[in-house]
């Protein structure tokens, strides 16, 4: 397993990108603004983090600002920690048999949401290229929130 980043809602770019990056010193390794989705994500990272960030996409801040304005209630500012996982369906397997819900299956093969007996969000990714579907995951509807 390998962290990747933090997922952190904000409302107003320009300022957070003010606070994270001229204020806090991270710097911005790279952007996608998704037109159809209507939102941004900005990755950042420490600058010693810099060389890592760019080879592995780790360890990062994910700054994700939706175009439309939305209040963000009940912590829904603070979005997921993620992590790379060698077999997703392993994975998934041994947290369902430990009591967790599989709250976002890995249908695709590829990514899957859980979350901590806290309410923590976390995501699991794939290392590589994402698993050929399998049962019983490729048929398992979401299940609350994730």
């Amino acid at each position: 397993m390998r962290y990747l980043h933090t997922m952190v809602r904000v409302t107003d770019l320009d300022a957070s990108l003010h606070f994270y990056c001229d204020l806090l010193g991270l710097q911005e390794m790279r952007r996608m603004d998704n037109e159809a989705g209507r939102f941004s994500l900005i990755f950042l990272a420490a600058p010693k983090d810099g060389e890592r960030s760019n080879a592995e996409r780790s360890p990062e801040v994910e700054l994700t600002f939706n175009w439309d304005p939305q209040p963000y209630d009940g912590g829904r500012n603070f979005g997921h920690l993620a992590y790379k996982v060698d077999d997703i369906y392993a994975a998934c397997e041994r947290l369902q048999a430990g009591g967790v819900t599989i709250n976002r299956p890995p249908r695709d093969g590829h990514m899957a949401f859980v979350r901590s007996p806290d309410g923590i969000s976390i995501e699991l990714l794939q290392e590589g290229a994402p698993l050929a579907p399998a049962e019983p995951w490729a048929s398992m509807p979401n299940t609350g929130s994730w």
